[in-house]
């Protein structure tokens, strides 16, 4: 019977229990789509990140949720990285990621364990709050952005900590033209606990998940919000999913973002086929 390698990794996350589950699997070739697809259900954590060497210190990476292909994601990167960093042999202080539809992305060695990815970050634009959005999160926000997702953002942390949406209707929402489908909600507000310069919530019942623990590529977008409106260039955020939590360092340099953050290996074994 094959198999193939299989890391469960929580990424931006100091221990267990922490952050973001994704499972990342080396390969020597892509898959099937189909079978892709397949392996992500099977595995039923947010992203499967697949991973395909092309050259020195450079692998073809894919994402999958267990319901869709998505063309960036953070936390998924990130335990990709730090899988071949931990358990890959790979000595170098920098990997480069080639993806299909988010281009080249860089993950760097910190001091102290942490991990640094280089993404682009897209253009935002303020967008109107709409009723029907307001009912379907269930609460009225302050402000929005249109950009990869709807941003909306809360006057209180509390407003978002104590979000209920309805995701059903959540689904067939969002902001058009940001290369996703509708459905994707990154809600926010300014300061929090234990100095936080923002704390959030990532909504996505349009990529098959009701709730994402921690997203990097949400925080693509929060950080450019937080830079052209707010006067935070540079920012320390959480991510305050229920029961786990994670914190993720954003810095905007023109049209790229700098994400931080460390991720922890859970379980290692083989995935039979």
């Amino acid at each position: 019977m094959p198999s193939i390698p299989f890391f469960q990794v929580d990424a931006f996350a100091s221990k267990t229990f922490e952050g973001n589950q994704a499972c990342v699997m080396p390969l020597d070739a892509f898959l099937p789509d189909e079978t892709l697809l397949a392996i992500a259900a099977e595995n039923n954590v947010a992203e499967t990140a697949y991973l395909v060497p092309a050259g020195d210190g450079v692998w073809k990476l894919r994402w999958f949720t267990p319901a869709v292909e998505v063309p960036l994601c953070g936390h998924a990167t990130l335990a990709s990285a730090h899988m071949l960093f931990a358990h890959g042999d790979y000595t170098g202080e920098t990997i480069a990621f080639d993806t299909v539809k988010s281009g080249r992305l860089l993950v760097k060695r910190l001091e102290g364990g942490r991990l640094e990815m280089d993404f682009p970050s897209a253009p935002v634009r303020p967008v109107p709050v709409t009723d029907e959005i307001a009912a379907a999160l269930g609460a009225q926000p302050f402000e929005a952005w249109g950009g990869m997702f709807y941003a909306a953002r809360f006057e209180t942390p509390d407003e978002v900590r104590a979000l209920k949406p309805d995701q059903r209707a959540l689904k067939t929402l969002g902001a058009d033209g940001g290369g996703w489908d509708r459905g994707n909600f990154g809600c926010f507000a300014l300061g929090g606990e234990d100095g936080a310069d923002a704390t959030s919530r990532f909504f996505a019942p349009g990529s098959g998940i009701d709730e994402d623990p921690a997203t990097g590529s949400w925080h693509t977008m929060l950080s450019r919000i937080l830079a052209e409106n707010f006067g935070k260039p540079e920012a320390r955020c959480y991510q305050a999913y229920p029961g786990r939590g994670a914190w993720v360092g954003v810095k905007l340099e023109g049209e790229r973002c700098k994400l931080s953050g460390s991720a922890v290996t859970v379980i290692e074994g083989k995935f039979r086929l």
